[in-house]
């Protein structure tokens, strides 16, 4: 009787060590979902925002990219030292709470310039999320899993997204139907302000949560006390710089791809056909919610799939499926006449995009010492929110603005950039692989 009570007990004891990483990978995931809720509401929202703080696509672009990407690289490399020597889920916890409240403060801008740091302050807190929960992640699972378990993570940001188009398009249309709404101390809200109110404040509860159930991980390899100083991670990075050019450059690239196409989608379905904002919100959320969720989960596995065939550069191999896959459909899906046509095309054009998020992820983890890993990807995230996030949606601007000049044109201009940045992602990665594999045995020596 003792021994089979024992026995029982240790099974549970390994079950629960064996649940435990996936709950870790739940709420980081659920803060993903926050994330991508707070930073994407704001495209089904450019209408009335362009109107009442009399704006142009530019400037809403900057708004939406440059304005969230710069604080997020200034303060990606502070928060990421953190990461590497001190409690992670707090990180996350502090970041989750920063975010949020800056979300609900864009509700109370009157400007373009207040909204524009509004802005900057959801950028530095999601800086805190990711380079954290990747470095986290993968310290919580075997190396022929981790893939997977990025995969899962990096789906939030695409349910995050579905919520944001399909939640968030029936509340806008809802909330502008009351018209403008009086509240104790802010005063007299506009439906745009008070939606930024409605999907921010949320996370704050979440944080909280966070902050008390989640433990950090014991860290795998060498722990240094004092981890490793941005010198020492500049050094290591110079040494063994054809796989993190190649890496860096390439997944950013397929980055500008994904934001050329994301944040320009309302737009496009709202000058191009007759649709609501809650229709448009339903059919993004739909794409979000499958195309892009299954990609970025397909892409995990994909990982998984060529780490167990021997390919120590599995993530670039797949990251590479992904570019070359979005290139015909991003190219073409502005021409297809009818709205179904347009939105299978785009869908897949997104299914393929969709590939960096978990393959860059897996890639920065595999050739960079742990206490390495959070800076390493701090500095992924300056270059992909600079190049990616802010090029992605100021490039379509610009080329809408002063080349097309006609709103209506905005699906040509996501178009050329997001196919011609396809291409030179997926070139990059395939120079970078010999690179690569070098990098991942001289850590194994």
């Amino acid at each position: 009787m003792l021994a089979a009570k024992a026995e029982l007990n240790q099974e549970r004891g390994v079950e629960r060590k064996t649940l435990y990483p996936w709950y870790i990978v739940a709420l980081c995931t659920l803060g993903y979902v926050f994330s991508f809720l707070d930073r994407q509401v704001i495209t089904l929202l450019i209408e009335p925002i362009k109107a009442d703080l009399q704006i142009t696509d530019t400037q809403f672009s900057l708004v939406t990219g440059l304005a969230f990407a710069l604080f997020y690289a200034f303060m990606g490399l502070p928060i990421a030292r953190w990461a590497d020597t001190r409690s992670r889920p707090m990180l996350i916890a502090c970041g989750i709470f920063v975010w949020s409240l800056a979300t609900a403060v864009c509700g109370l801008a009157k400007s373009f310039g207040q909204l524009f740091f509004a802005r900057m302050a959801v950028g530095c807190g999601e800086a805190a999320l990711s380079p954290a929960a990747y470095s986290m992640i993968t310290d919580a699972f075997p190396k022929h899993r981790v893939g997977m378990a990025l995969g899962v993570y990096s789906s939030g940001s695409f349910l995050g997204a579905a919520l944001a188009f399909i939640i968030g398009g029936a509340a806008i249309e809802y909330i502008s139907s009351l018209g403008e709404v009086s509240l104790p101390i802010v005063g007299v809200m506009k439906p745009w302000q008070l939606t930024f109110w409605i999907v921010g404040l949320p996370g704050v509860l979440l944080a909280l949560l966070f902050a008390i159930t989640v433990k950090d991980p014991e860290r795998k390899g060498e722990v240094r006390a004092k981890g490793y100083t941005l010198g020492e991670v500049g050094a290591y990075m110079k040494a063994n710089f054809g796989t993190f050019a190649s890496i860096y450059v390439g997944f950013s690239l397929l980055a500008l791809t994904l934001y050329a196409l994301m944040s320009w989608g309302p737009a496009y379905l709202l000058r191009n056909y007759e649709l609501s904002m809650s229709q448009v919100g339903v059919y993004l959320g739909v794409v979000a919610l499958v195309a892009n969720a299954s990609g970025v989960l397909t892409s995990g596995w994909l990982v998984d799939f060529f780490t167990r065939k021997g390919h120590d550069d599995a993530a670039m191999r797949a990251g590479m499926v992904g570019g070359l896959g979005v290139i015909i459909p991003a190219f073409i899906f502005p021409f297809v006449d009818s709205l179904v046509g347009t939105l299978c095309v785009y869908a897949l054009a997104m299914y393929f995009a969709s590939f960096p998020m978990a393959t860059s992820a897996a890639a920065l983890q595999n050739i960079s010492p742990n206490q390495m890993r959070a800076q390493v990807t701090a500095l992924f995230f300056v270059g992909m929110n600079m190049l990616g996030i802010t090029c992605g949606s100021t490039l379509v601007a610009l080329l809408t603005d002063y080349v097309f000049e006609d709103p209506a044109a905005v699906g040509h201009s996501m178009s050329v950039v997001a196919a011609g940045s396809a291409m030179l992602a997926a070139l990059c990665l395939r120079v970078g692989l010999k690179h690569c594999r070098g990098t991942i045995a001289s850590l194994a020596d």
